[in-house]
Protein backbone atom coordinates (compact mmCIF):
# COMPACT_ATOMS: atom_id res chain seq x y z
CA UNK A 1 0.00 0.00 0.00
CA UNK A 2 0.74 3.39 -0.65
CA UNK A 3 2.03 5.60 1.92
CA UNK A 4 0.98 9.30 2.52
CA UNK A 5 3.11 10.94 4.89
CA UNK A 6 6.08 8.50 5.27
CA UNK A 7 8.19 10.54 2.87
CA UNK A 8 7.46 13.82 4.71
CA UNK A 9 9.58 13.27 7.77
CA UNK A 10 12.92 14.92 7.66
CA UNK A 11 15.95 13.18 8.67
CA UNK A 12 15.37 12.56 12.52
CA UNK A 13 17.69 9.65 12.72
CA UNK A 14 20.12 11.02 15.75
CA UNK A 15 20.47 10.86 19.58
CA UNK A 16 19.27 7.25 19.71
CA UNK A 17 15.94 8.19 17.63
CA UNK A 18 14.58 6.00 14.68
CA UNK A 19 11.04 6.35 13.29
CA UNK A 20 8.98 2.98 12.10
CA UNK A 21 9.96 1.70 8.76
CA UNK A 22 7.99 2.20 5.95
CA UNK A 23 7.46 -1.78 5.50
CA UNK A 24 6.58 -2.42 9.39
CA UNK A 25 4.17 0.53 9.62
CA UNK A 26 2.41 -0.67 5.87
CA UNK A 27 1.93 -4.02 7.15
CA UNK A 28 0.62 -2.72 10.84
CA UNK A 29 -1.97 -0.66 9.00
CA UNK A 30 -3.63 -3.72 7.07
CA UNK A 31 -4.60 -5.19 10.75
CA UNK A 32 -6.19 -2.13 12.08
CA UNK A 33 -9.98 -1.26 11.24
CA UNK A 34 -11.93 1.93 12.18
CA UNK A 35 -15.13 1.16 14.05
CA UNK A 36 -18.61 0.99 12.08
CA UNK A 37 -19.86 4.26 13.03
CA UNK A 38 -18.84 7.49 15.73
CA UNK A 39 -15.28 9.13 15.55
CA UNK A 40 -12.46 7.79 17.07
CA UNK A 41 -8.80 8.91 19.41
CA UNK A 42 -5.83 7.98 18.56
CA UNK A 43 -2.56 8.61 20.81
CA UNK A 44 1.04 7.99 19.83
CA UNK A 45 3.06 9.25 23.70
CA UNK A 46 6.50 8.84 21.62
CA UNK A 47 5.51 10.56 18.78
CA UNK A 48 8.77 11.67 16.76
CA UNK A 49 8.11 13.53 14.00
CA UNK A 50 4.45 12.12 14.04
CA UNK A 51 4.76 10.02 10.91
CA UNK A 52 3.56 7.01 12.02
CA UNK A 53 0.32 8.40 13.80
CA UNK A 54 -0.54 10.65 10.81
CA UNK A 55 -0.54 7.44 8.66
CA UNK A 56 -2.63 5.93 10.87
CA UNK A 57 -5.48 8.31 11.19
CA UNK A 58 -5.53 8.61 7.18
CA UNK A 59 -5.89 4.92 7.18
CA UNK A 60 -8.65 4.79 9.90
CA UNK A 61 -10.49 7.59 8.01
CA UNK A 62 -8.86 9.29 4.39
CA UNK A 63 -11.57 11.90 5.29
CA UNK A 64 -9.75 12.84 8.41
CA UNK A 65 -13.21 14.02 9.81
CA UNK A 66 -13.70 11.20 12.09
CA UNK A 67 -9.88 10.65 13.87
CA UNK A 68 -8.08 12.81 16.38
CA UNK A 69 -4.70 12.37 16.64
CA UNK A 70 -2.82 12.83 19.57
CA UNK A 71 0.86 13.17 20.20
CA UNK A 72 3.54 13.72 23.10
CA UNK A 73 7.05 14.34 21.82
CA UNK A 74 9.93 15.41 24.13
CA UNK A 75 12.52 16.97 21.52
CA UNK A 76 11.63 20.17 20.56
CA UNK A 77 12.73 19.94 16.53
CA UNK A 78 10.59 16.60 16.54
CA UNK A 79 7.67 17.60 18.50
CA UNK A 80 7.08 21.14 16.05
CA UNK A 81 6.81 19.21 13.00
CA UNK A 82 4.73 16.26 14.68
CA UNK A 83 2.14 19.69 15.09
CA UNK A 84 1.84 20.39 11.53
CA UNK A 85 0.28 16.17 10.97
CA UNK A 86 -0.96 15.65 13.94
CA UNK A 87 -4.34 17.36 15.57
CA UNK A 88 -2.78 18.09 18.79
CA UNK A 89 0.45 17.42 19.68
CA UNK A 90 2.53 18.18 23.25
CA UNK A 91 6.09 19.51 23.41
CA UNK A 92 7.30 18.42 26.61
CA UNK A 93 7.78 15.23 28.81
CA UNK A 94 5.11 12.38 29.00
CA UNK A 95 5.50 12.39 32.54
CA UNK A 96 4.11 16.24 33.07
CA UNK A 97 1.50 15.28 30.94
CA UNK A 98 -2.08 14.65 32.43
CA UNK A 99 -4.16 13.21 29.85
CA UNK A 100 -7.33 11.44 30.64
CA UNK A 101 -7.71 7.92 31.41
CA UNK A 102 -9.17 5.36 29.89
CA UNK A 103 -9.83 7.88 26.75
CA UNK A 104 -7.97 6.58 23.46
CA UNK A 105 -9.04 3.94 21.50
CA UNK A 106 -5.78 3.08 19.60
CA UNK A 107 -2.05 3.01 21.59
CA UNK A 108 0.83 3.51 19.20
CA UNK A 109 3.67 2.44 21.63
CA UNK A 110 6.65 3.03 20.24
CA UNK A 111 9.10 3.98 23.18
CA UNK A 112 12.31 5.02 24.20
CA UNK A 113 14.16 1.66 24.30
CA UNK A 114 17.30 1.03 26.64
CA UNK A 115 18.14 0.40 30.43
CA UNK A 116 17.11 2.67 33.36
CA UNK A 117 20.18 4.43 35.24
CA UNK A 118 20.25 3.72 38.59
CA UNK A 119 18.00 6.45 40.35
CA UNK A 120 15.62 5.66 41.73
CA UNK A 121 13.62 8.68 41.53
CA UNK A 122 12.68 7.28 37.77
CA UNK A 123 11.46 3.71 38.96
CA UNK A 124 8.17 5.87 41.65
CA UNK A 125 7.98 3.69 44.26
CA UNK A 126 8.49 0.57 43.05
CA UNK A 127 11.35 -2.02 41.54
CA UNK A 128 11.23 -4.31 38.61
CA UNK A 129 11.11 -7.83 39.27
CA UNK A 130 13.23 -8.11 35.94
CA UNK A 131 15.57 -5.33 34.19
CA UNK A 132 14.82 -2.18 34.51
CA UNK A 133 14.16 -0.99 30.94
CA UNK A 134 12.39 2.26 29.74
CA UNK A 135 10.00 0.29 28.06
CA UNK A 136 8.60 -1.06 31.17
CA UNK A 137 8.68 2.22 32.70
CA UNK A 138 6.66 3.97 29.69
CA UNK A 139 4.22 0.89 29.67
CA UNK A 140 3.03 1.87 33.10
CA UNK A 141 2.31 5.29 31.89
CA UNK A 142 0.75 4.27 29.08
CA UNK A 143 -1.62 1.44 29.45
CA UNK A 144 -4.34 3.12 32.08
CA UNK A 145 -5.15 5.75 29.01
CA UNK A 146 -6.14 2.89 26.57
CA UNK A 147 -9.94 2.92 26.93
CA UNK A 148 -11.86 -0.98 27.31
CA UNK A 149 -11.51 -2.95 24.03
CA UNK A 150 -9.10 -0.48 22.39
CA UNK A 151 -6.11 -1.61 20.60
CA UNK A 152 -2.29 -1.50 21.19
CA UNK A 153 0.23 -1.42 18.44
CA UNK A 154 3.29 -2.14 20.39
CA UNK A 155 6.53 -2.13 18.84
CA UNK A 156 9.62 -3.09 21.15
CA UNK A 157 13.09 -5.35 21.00
CA UNK A 158 11.64 -8.87 21.71
CA UNK A 159 14.19 -9.71 24.04
CA UNK A 160 12.80 -7.03 26.59
CA UNK A 161 10.01 -9.50 26.92
CA UNK A 162 10.77 -10.93 29.91
CA UNK A 163 8.82 -12.71 32.50
CA UNK A 164 7.22 -9.56 34.01
CA UNK A 165 6.71 -7.30 31.38
CA UNK A 166 4.69 -10.59 29.32
CA UNK A 167 2.52 -11.05 32.62
CA UNK A 168 1.37 -7.67 32.32
CA UNK A 169 0.56 -7.65 29.02
CA UNK A 170 -1.17 -10.86 29.09
CA UNK A 171 -2.95 -9.15 32.29
CA UNK A 172 -3.93 -6.36 30.72
CA UNK A 173 -4.78 -7.65 26.96
CA UNK A 174 -6.62 -10.25 25.08
CA UNK A 175 -6.46 -11.36 21.62
CA UNK A 176 -2.70 -11.15 21.62
CA UNK A 177 -0.87 -11.59 18.70
CA UNK A 178 2.94 -10.91 18.31
CA UNK A 179 5.46 -11.02 15.10
CA UNK A 180 8.92 -9.99 14.10
CA UNK A 181 9.13 -6.66 12.08
CA UNK A 182 10.19 -7.49 9.16
CA UNK A 183 13.30 -4.26 9.62
CA UNK A 184 15.36 -6.68 12.07
CA UNK A 185 18.18 -3.73 12.50
CA UNK A 186 16.91 -3.13 16.23
CA UNK A 187 15.30 -6.77 16.73
CA UNK A 188 12.25 -5.61 17.32
CA UNK A 189 8.52 -6.82 17.53
CA UNK A 190 5.53 -5.88 16.92
CA UNK A 191 2.66 -6.54 18.92
CA UNK A 192 -1.32 -6.04 18.72
CA UNK A 193 -3.63 -6.29 21.40
CA UNK A 194 -7.50 -5.08 22.87
CA UNK A 195 -7.58 -4.20 25.97
CA UNK A 196 -9.64 -6.46 28.64
CA UNK A 197 -12.16 -5.41 30.65
CA UNK A 198 -12.14 -5.33 34.37
CA UNK A 199 -12.87 -8.64 35.70
CA UNK A 200 -11.67 -10.53 32.35
CA UNK A 201 -8.93 -13.04 32.93
CA UNK A 202 -9.44 -15.46 30.14
CA UNK A 203 -6.71 -16.99 28.73
CA UNK A 204 -4.15 -14.81 30.79
CA UNK A 205 -1.72 -17.63 31.67
CA UNK A 206 -1.86 -18.77 28.12
CA UNK A 207 -0.92 -15.72 26.54
CA UNK A 208 2.04 -15.10 28.68
CA UNK A 209 3.27 -18.31 28.16
CA UNK A 210 3.23 -17.66 24.22
CA UNK A 211 4.54 -14.35 24.76
CA UNK A 212 7.70 -15.68 27.03
CA UNK A 213 8.17 -18.79 24.19
CA UNK A 214 8.22 -15.91 21.40
CA UNK A 215 11.05 -14.07 23.44
CA UNK A 216 13.20 -17.42 24.02
CA UNK A 217 12.79 -19.46 21.14
CA UNK A 218 13.38 -18.53 17.63
CA UNK A 219 11.78 -20.76 16.20
CA UNK A 220 8.55 -19.26 17.52
CA UNK A 221 9.09 -15.68 15.50
CA UNK A 222 7.21 -15.49 12.91
CA UNK A 223 7.52 -12.33 10.27
CA UNK A 224 4.40 -9.81 10.23
CA UNK A 225 2.98 -10.64 7.14
CA UNK A 226 2.64 -8.27 4.08
CA UNK A 227 -1.47 -8.88 4.23
CA UNK A 228 -3.30 -9.64 7.37
CA UNK A 229 -5.54 -12.39 7.03
CA UNK A 230 -6.60 -12.62 10.75
CA UNK A 231 -9.88 -11.26 12.53
CA UNK A 232 -9.17 -7.18 12.01
CA UNK A 233 -8.29 -5.15 15.84
CA UNK A 234 -11.29 -2.89 15.42
CA UNK A 235 -10.76 0.56 16.90
CA UNK A 236 -13.85 1.35 19.47
CA UNK A 237 -15.48 4.66 19.18
CA UNK A 238 -14.72 7.62 21.40
CA UNK A 239 -15.75 7.29 25.14
CA UNK A 240 -18.03 9.75 26.88
CA UNK A 241 -16.36 12.55 29.01
CA UNK A 242 -14.64 15.13 29.01
CA UNK A 243 -10.96 14.62 27.49
CA UNK A 244 -7.56 16.11 29.21
CA UNK A 245 -4.86 16.72 27.01
CA UNK A 246 -2.21 19.04 28.35
CA UNK A 247 1.16 19.40 29.97
CA UNK A 248 1.88 20.46 33.57
CA UNK A 249 5.15 23.26 31.65
CA UNK A 250 4.87 25.12 28.80
CA UNK A 251 7.45 26.86 27.10
CA UNK A 252 7.42 30.16 25.98
CA UNK A 253 6.62 29.05 22.04
CA UNK A 254 4.01 26.74 23.31
CA UNK A 255 1.97 28.99 25.09
CA UNK A 256 2.50 31.85 22.67
CA UNK A 257 0.42 29.38 20.11
CA UNK A 258 -2.10 28.54 22.71
CA UNK A 259 -2.77 32.35 23.38
CA UNK A 260 -3.43 32.18 19.76
CA UNK A 261 -6.13 29.69 19.38
CA UNK A 262 -7.70 31.13 22.83
CA UNK A 263 -6.49 34.94 22.74
CA UNK A 264 -9.08 36.06 25.57
CA UNK A 265 -10.31 35.45 28.80
CA UNK A 266 -13.27 37.96 28.32
CA UNK A 267 -15.70 34.98 28.11
CA UNK A 268 -15.30 34.32 31.21
CA UNK A 269 -14.75 38.15 32.56
CA UNK A 270 -17.46 38.04 35.34
CA UNK A 271 -15.43 34.89 36.91
CA UNK A 272 -11.94 36.31 36.86
CA UNK A 273 -12.57 40.32 37.89
CA UNK A 274 -16.20 39.43 40.19
CA UNK A 275 -19.70 39.11 39.32
CA UNK A 276 -21.37 41.87 37.40
CA UNK A 277 -24.84 43.40 38.48
CA UNK A 278 -24.51 42.20 42.55
CA UNK A 279 -25.44 45.09 44.70
CA UNK A 280 -23.10 45.78 47.41
CA UNK A 281 -24.05 47.49 50.07
CA UNK A 282 -21.86 49.95 51.68
CA UNK A 283 -19.95 49.40 55.01
CA UNK A 284 -21.12 50.78 58.39
CA UNK A 285 -17.55 52.73 58.93
CA UNK A 286 -14.41 53.53 57.02
CA UNK A 287 -13.08 49.80 56.85
CA UNK A 288 -9.88 49.96 59.07
CA UNK A 289 -6.18 47.94 57.27
CA UNK A 290 -7.59 44.91 59.32
CA UNK A 291 -10.42 45.03 57.80
CA UNK A 292 -9.11 45.49 54.37
CA UNK A 293 -6.89 43.24 54.89
CA UNK A 294 -9.58 40.30 55.48
CA UNK A 295 -11.28 41.80 52.46
CA UNK A 296 -8.32 41.33 50.32
CA UNK A 297 -7.71 37.69 51.28
CA UNK A 298 -11.29 36.95 50.64
CA UNK A 299 -11.17 38.35 47.00
CA UNK A 300 -14.08 40.65 47.95
CA UNK A 301 -12.37 43.58 46.24
CA UNK A 302 -12.91 43.55 42.64
CA UNK A 303 -14.36 45.60 40.42
CA UNK A 304 -14.25 49.25 38.86
CA UNK A 305 -12.96 51.89 40.95
CA UNK A 306 -13.22 55.45 40.30
CA UNK A 307 -10.16 57.07 41.99
CA UNK A 308 -10.75 60.66 43.43
CA UNK A 309 -8.67 62.33 40.49
CA UNK A 310 -10.99 60.86 38.52
CA UNK A 311 -8.98 57.34 37.22
CA UNK A 312 -10.72 54.10 36.76
CA UNK A 313 -9.20 51.21 37.30
CA UNK A 314 -10.56 47.14 37.20
CA UNK A 315 -9.28 45.85 40.47
CA UNK A 316 -9.16 41.96 41.35
CA UNK A 317 -7.77 41.61 45.58
CA UNK A 318 -6.12 38.56 46.83
CA UNK A 319 -3.97 37.49 49.59
CA UNK A 320 -1.01 34.56 48.67
CA UNK A 321 1.62 33.03 51.05
CA UNK A 322 5.28 34.24 50.70
CA UNK A 323 7.84 32.84 52.90
CA UNK A 324 10.83 35.54 54.55
CA UNK A 325 14.51 33.82 54.55
CA UNK A 326 16.35 35.14 57.47
CA UNK A 327 20.10 34.10 57.18
CA UNK A 328 22.13 33.68 60.49
CA UNK A 329 26.10 32.30 60.92
CA UNK A 330 26.76 30.84 64.17
CA UNK A 331 30.09 28.69 65.59
CA UNK A 332 29.48 24.93 65.94
CA UNK A 333 31.67 23.04 68.39
CA UNK A 334 34.26 21.71 66.13
CA UNK A 335 35.35 24.85 65.46
CA UNK A 336 33.36 26.19 62.20
CA UNK A 337 30.95 28.00 61.39
CA UNK A 338 27.17 26.66 60.75
CA UNK A 339 24.17 28.90 58.76
CA UNK A 340 21.09 28.51 59.67
CA UNK A 341 18.34 29.47 57.45
CA UNK A 342 15.07 30.35 59.28
CA UNK A 343 11.81 30.66 56.75
CA UNK A 344 9.15 32.92 58.22
CA UNK A 345 5.83 32.27 56.60
CA UNK A 346 4.09 35.70 55.59
CA UNK A 347 0.69 36.48 53.80
CA UNK A 348 0.50 39.34 51.53
CA UNK A 349 -2.07 41.04 50.52
CA UNK A 350 -1.95 42.16 46.67
CA UNK A 351 -4.24 44.48 44.49
CA UNK A 352 -4.07 43.99 40.37
CA UNK A 353 -5.19 47.04 38.80
CA UNK A 354 -5.60 47.60 34.90
CA UNK A 355 -5.42 51.07 34.36
CA UNK A 356 -9.02 52.21 31.75
CA UNK A 357 -8.57 55.78 32.24
CA UNK A 358 -8.33 57.22 28.63
CA UNK A 359 -5.43 58.94 27.93
CA UNK A 360 -3.99 57.56 30.85
CA UNK A 361 0.20 56.81 30.34
CA UNK A 362 -0.41 53.52 32.05
CA UNK A 363 -3.91 53.03 30.00
CA UNK A 364 -3.91 49.55 29.66
CA UNK A 365 -1.07 48.13 32.04
CA UNK A 366 -1.54 45.81 35.08
CA UNK A 367 -0.07 47.80 38.26
CA UNK A 368 0.27 45.77 41.48
CA UNK A 369 -0.66 46.95 44.90
CA UNK A 370 0.84 45.14 47.52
Amino acid sequence: MALMFARLARNFIKNGYFPTDEVTLARILTALEPCASGSMRILDPCAGEGVALAETAHHLDPSATLVESCGVEYDEERAWHAKTLLDRCIHGDLFSTQITLRSVGLLWFNPPYGDLVSDKALTADRRFEGRNRLEKLFYERCVRLLQPDGVIVMIVPYYTLDAELCGWIAGHFRDVEVYLAPEQQFKQCVLFGHRRRNGDGRGVADTRKRLLGFAQEEALRQVLPEIWTKAPYVVPPVPAGEFQFWSQALDARQLAVEVKRFPTLWGQFDTHFGRCGLTRRSPLRTPSDWHLALMLAAGDISGVVTARDGRRFVVKGDCHKEKSVKIAMEPNEKGGVSEIRTLTDMFVSEILAIDMTPGSDTFGRTISIR
